[in-house]
């Protein structure tokens, strides 16, 4: 039997693949990167280019480790979507185009490594628990707020991934029956109210309605010169707007917090955490959304206990991390 190398010379091959983009790095055993570099995923090309540069890029930071006189000891890899974990299978990705892809088996067979499969959410939350804002707390609930709204819940350094590989998918929690189609078919959604695409949307919505009398046309709107188009406003448009006391921004902004304090406040009931931790694009807005949130949150609570509610600490860096631990958790079950 071979001796096991130094931890200072293994590193982890971790990869989060998105729609757009690929986090790519090295990581130690401590969690730290060793390495890091990013890739088009370019998701149009069809989910077998995107499986070939999964592979191509994962092969060549294992390559990059050996040159460097380190040990490549596992390759973790997380994607958006469906992921049966326990069989290293990408059930269904919309944003990457996966459907049943064995991409913990490929991954392991072209680098001759462990490997280990994961949602990129649930990853992130992994990360954020052990090494992040969530690190002093035994349960929490990390939040990812973006295009769309999806959640972990990591119970000591583990999250929960379901019977079918969908925990966490609190984006389409019931928050208003009267509210707007989300993507998954149904009115109301969490995901169609709060996401950063959701107070795009309804921003654009109001600021370009035309009737007389409108919240786009009365005071406080943004002027007519100056409102941005449907195609040109992002949620940190909105964020920028409400903050500096524009009418029709800060009513936007309200809306989004209070459809998201209670799609929290159900989150708490069912799980009942020490920490929230915020991620996501939405999150940049900082205290502008963990202020009035945490307010909201507050007033919505009965016998529940009030969870610490605080911002993410690791950035776009948490799936990569997340990865890593992953693939390093599956070392130590072998």
């Amino acid at each position: 039997m071979t001796d096991r190398p130094d931890d200072d010379q293994r590193l982890v091959v971790a990869l989060d693949v998105g729609g757009t983009g690929m986090k790519c790095a090295l990581v130690r055993p401590d969690g730290s990167t060793a390495h890091a570099e990013r890739h088009p995923t370019d998701a149009g090309r069809g989910p077998d280019a995107v499986v070939a540069t999964v592979l191509a890029v994962a092969g060549g930071l294992a390559d990059r480790a050996r040159a460097a006189g380190a040990t490549p000891v596992a390759c973790g890899v997380a994607v958006p979507g469906v992921v049966d974990e326990a069989a290293g299978v990408a059930v269904w990705s919309a944003n990457v185009g996966f459907r049943d892809v064995p991409l913990r088996d490929l991954v392991a067979t072209r680098l001759g490594l462990p490997a280990a499969l994961g949602h990129d959410v649930r990853v992130g939350g992994i990360a954020e628990a052990r090494l992040g804002a969530g690190r002093d707390a035994r349960h929490v609930l990390f939040v990812a707020i973006g295009t769309g709204i999806a959640a972990a819940h990591v119970v000591a350094g583990s999250a929960a991934v379901g019977a079918h590989g969908a925990a966490g998918e609190i984006g389409h929690i019931l928050v208003r029956p009267d509210g707007p189609r989300c993507g998954c078919g149904r009115t109301g959604c969490l995901e169609a109210l709060a996401s950063a695409s959701a107070v795009a949307r309804r921003y654009a919505a109001l600021a370009d309605d035309p009737r007389p009398g409108a919240a786009g046309t009365g005071p406080g709107a943004a002027p007519a010169d100056t409102a941005p188009t449907r195609s040109a406003v992002s949620a940190a448009d909105v964020a920028g707007r409400a903050a500096a006391g524009e009418e029709l921004a800060g009513r936007v902004w309200r809306e989004a917090v209070e459809a998201l304090a209670d799609g929290l406040a159900t989150g708490q009931a069912l799980y009942d955490v020490d920490t929230m931790v915020i991620g996501g694009g939405l999150a940049r807005a900082g205290e502008q959304l963990l202020g009035p949130l945490r307010a909201a949150l507050h007033e919505r609570m009965t016998f529940h206990r009030e969870p610490r509610l605080v911002a993410a600490a690791l950035g776009d860096e948490a799936g990569c991390l997340g990865a890593a631990l992953l693939a390093l958790d599956s070392l130590e079950r072998r």
